[in-house]
């Protein structure tokens, strides 16, 4: 099914990331991209993405495309979960504090690349499967945001 992933960065190249809150039902607790979700019927993938970027993290700006991937992930929750997405994914420029929800963040953190390279060498399981996968391609992405 379809999924948009939001990638935000400063002006500095830091990454925005969030923590995803303990009570959501997949993935919980885990560090991730700034935003993600499913686009409702007939919405066009970039409404979907910002409308979850501002549901999430409490963050209005403009987002370009950046790629689209088709994944397979294990997740981790109470029950085996699969998901197999064609996920639409966008990148934007942000400067500020984001006021996140506090049912679906459970923390935030500007964190430069080198850096967030090192924690995903040496704590990979902190993050989320599709982070993992995204984020070399969305580094790359993030270099045009100049």
């Amino acid at each position: 099914h379809r999924a948009v992933s939001v990638f935000l960065f400063d002006g500095e190249g830091r990454w925005l990331l969030q923590r995803r809150a303990d009570g959501k039902y997949h993935s919980p607790g885990l560090w991730s991209n700034t935003a993600c979700t499913h686009p409702r019927p007939g919405e066009a993938s970039v409404d979907a993405a910002s409308r979850r970027l501002d549901e999430e993290m409490g963050v209005r700006c403009a987002l370009r495309p950046a790629f689209a991937r088709v994944y397979r992930a294990e997740l981790v929750g109470p029950e085996p979960l699969v998901e197999h997405e064609f996920d639409n994914v966008f990148v934007g420029r942000f400067a500020g504090e984001p006021k996140p929800s506090a049912a679906e963040v459970s923390g935030w953190e500007w964190v430069d690349a080198d850096t967030l390279q090192a924690d995903l060498l040496a704590r990979p399981e902190r993050y989320t499967p599709w982070f993992r996968l995204f984020v070399e391609d969305a580094a790359r992405a993030s270099e045009a945001l100049s």
